[in-house]
């Protein structure tokens, strides 16, 4: 899902995973109303979703193993142990094995980014829903945290939703686009097809910068 500062990715992000309500429509998921449903009913929906939030949203009082149990302790009946080989899974699935007493200050920016995946993943999620991964991160990180998401999603098989303004993030591993403007779904298409579109909006957000210009004139 891509988009311009204020074009409404944050609030349909919001309203997908039930942060929010939406004034007007309706979210299914796998053809079960999750808008009708009353908070108890979506547990087990919730069970199967992952977040990874902008800001990766760690607790500052708990460390990152803490912090990736966390989701755990709220809907699983799992030992102790069970969360903590859990926990250790995941860190070393996302190459911070023994970093687990750390705690979110004694991170770079990076190093949280890999720790709120590990978090995201901890319950196997159906569904992985990712809000501006890149964001804050130099070129380089970027780019091993977009191969990364790429990864889990195979991997696990899960549906993998995006929210960004990176375009050197949807060219690299975005299957599915969907931009939006003015809070509406203006286009939609993949990434090959972004290059060759008519839509005006839509080529004033993706070549925006003289380097995107430059891709395109050599596509």
């Amino acid at each position: 899902i891509i988009g311009g500062s204020g074009s409404g990715k944050t609030t349909l992000l919001k309203c997908i995973v039930g942060l929010h309500e939406p004034t007007s429509g309706e979210v299914f998921y796998n053809g079960e109303n999750f808008t009708e449903m009353h908070f108890h009913e979506r547990v087990p929906i919730r069970k199967e979703i992952g977040m990874l939030f902008q800001n990766s949203a760690l607790f500052d009082s708990m460390s990152v193993e803490q912090n990736i149990t966390f989701p755990l302790n709220l809907f699983t009946d799992m030992s102790k142990s069970e969360k903590l080989d859990r926990a250790n899974f995941c860190l070393e699935r996302v190459n911070l094995k023994g970093k687990g007493k750390l705690f979110p200050s004694e991170l770079s920016g990076g190093m949280k980014k890999r720790v709120g995946i590990a978090r995201a993943i901890s319950m196997q999620p159906k569904y992985l829903f990712v809000d501006e991964p890149n964001s804050g991160l130099d070129p380089l990180t970027s780019i091993l945290i977009d191969e990364l998401i790429s990864e889990l999603t195979e991997e696990y098989n899960t549906t993998t939703v995006v929210f960004t303004h990176d375009m050197n993030s949807v060219m690299g591993i975005g299957d599915h686009i969907i931009f939006l403007f003015s809070g509406e779904k203006w286009w939609e298409g993949t990434n090959k097809e972004i290059a060759h579109t008519n839509n005006k909006e839509l080529n004033n957000f993706v070549f925006a910068s003289p380097f995107m210009k430059a891709a395109r004139e050599k596509l």
